[in-house]
C-alpha cells in the first residue's frame, strides 16, 4: 500500500510541477519526513502513537524498495535513490551559495 500511495504522488508531483528538479525535491521531502517520523515513533514514550506510527508509516524511502524489491532490482533502485539524493544535495548546495 505504501509503494502505491508513493508512486500516486509522484506522478501527481510529475503531472503538476513537469519538472525535474519539483521531482527531486518531492523524494527528498518524502523521505525526510518518513525519517522524522521514525525518530519521533523510537524517541517518544507513547505507546499509542509509536503503534500507529509503526502501522502506518514506513521507515524511510529505501525501506519501502527493500520490502518489495530484492536482489539486482533492489540494487539499481537503491542506486536511484542515492543518485536522486546527490542531485538534491547538489540543488541545495547551490542555492545555499547563491545566497552569499
Amino acid at each position: 500500500m505504501d509503494l502505491a500511495i508513493l508512486i500516486v504522488l509522484m506522478a501527481v508531483v510529475i503531472f503538476f510541477f513537469k519538472r525535474f528538479d519539483s521531482f527531486i525535491y518531492f523524494i527528498a521531502v518524502v523521505d525526510i519526513f518518513l525519517r522524522i517520523l521514525t525518530f519521533i515513533k523510537i524517541h517518544v514514550p507513547v505507546p499509542e502513537l509509536k503503534a500507529l506510527i509503526g502501522r502506518y508509516f514506513p521507515e524511510s524511502i529505501p525501506a519501502i524498495i527493500n520490502k518489495y524489491t530484492s536482489g539486482i532490482v533492489n540494487t539499481i533502485f537503491i542506486w536511484v535513490y542515492a543518485i536522486i539524493f546527490m542531485i538534491f544535495l547538489f540543488y541545495t548546495a547551490r542555492i545555499f551559495f547563491r545566497k552569499k
